[in-house]
């Protein structure tokens, strides 16, 4: 995956950047530029070290969906609003309540930031079997895609539904939205295909983390069996389907996960 650096494309560039960081004493950040004065990232104390190799990588990531997301809301006549990463280790608190390693990555819509437990991509690696940077790159952009639900209302509109109905169509809802926000991570993946950011391979990565978290492969890997209704992000095969069309069309509005049967 070539991540745009101006040191050199794909991941030769990304660990030339982290030497050149580390030799100056820069942030990676700052040598890869991004929306100025714009504060992306945090560490919670005690926790993550500023400096690892892999909590940089999805940092300059981050950078990468702003470029994406900032262009698409300019079109729009709109103003991207970034968000924060968080990286933790076991526990952090958050504006939504405490986060744990166990949850995986979230957003939080209050104080519009994504968290991150680096220990989740080890487990997407070795448990579940998708490796690859940009398996890596599309939790991120997945994540990402919840903040962009939240600044276009959606978000809203979902929470207010969720309050007058029951718990199979609390979770369908729930459903559609993930599934949007893993359409949206598509789209980031179309631009970043666009600026020849990818390798070769590297969307079958992502097609392949989008399968290894589908609800269906995780109920039966955990229960032995399978209970649709109570699906809160998707089976592997709508997972893959939507971050594909996300991919393939590169257009926000072909992420209507909603107006779909």
């Amino acid at each position: 995956m070539r991540m745009g650096l101006p040191l050199g494309g794909g991941i030769g560039g990304i660990v030339l950047l982290l030497l050149v960081s580390a030799l100056t004493g820069q942030n990676p950040l700052d040598l890869v530029g991004g929306l100025a004065g714009t504060p992306t990232e945090e560490v919670a104390p005690g926790t993550v070290s500023s400096d690892d190799p892999q909590a940089q990588f999805i940092s300059v990531v981050l950078k990468e969906t702003e470029e994406t997301w900032d262009q698409i809301f300019r079109e729009r006549g709109a103003r991207y609003q970034p968000p924060v990463l968080v990286l933790f280790t076991e526990a952090t608190q958050s504006a939504c309540g405490i986060g744990q390693s166990a949850m995986g990555p979230f957003y939080c819509p209050v104080d519009h930031k994504v968290y991150l437990d680096l220990s989740f991509f080890e487990d997407l690696a070795q448990r579940f079997g998708a490796p690859g940077e940009f398996a890596r790159a599309y939790v991120v952009a997945h994540e990402v895609g919840h903040h962009v639900q939240t600044l276009t209302g959606i978000s809203d509109r979902v929470a207010g539904l969720r309050r007058q109905d029951d718990e199979v169509t609390n979770n369908g809802l729930s459903v559609r939205q993930e599934l949007q926000a893993d359409c949206y991570a598509g789209v980031w993946g179309h631009y970043a295909r666009q600026r020849d950011l990818l390798d070769p391979g590297d969307a079958e990565d992502g097609l392949r983390a989008a399968a290894a978290i589908g609800d269906d492969r995780l109920q039966r890997q955990s229960q032995g069996r399978v209970v649709p209704e109570s699906f809160t992000h998707g089976s592997s095969a709508q997972r893959v389907e939507w971050l594909r069309r996300g991919l393939e069309s590169g257009r926000v509005d072909a992420c209507d996960t909603f107006s779909t049967p």
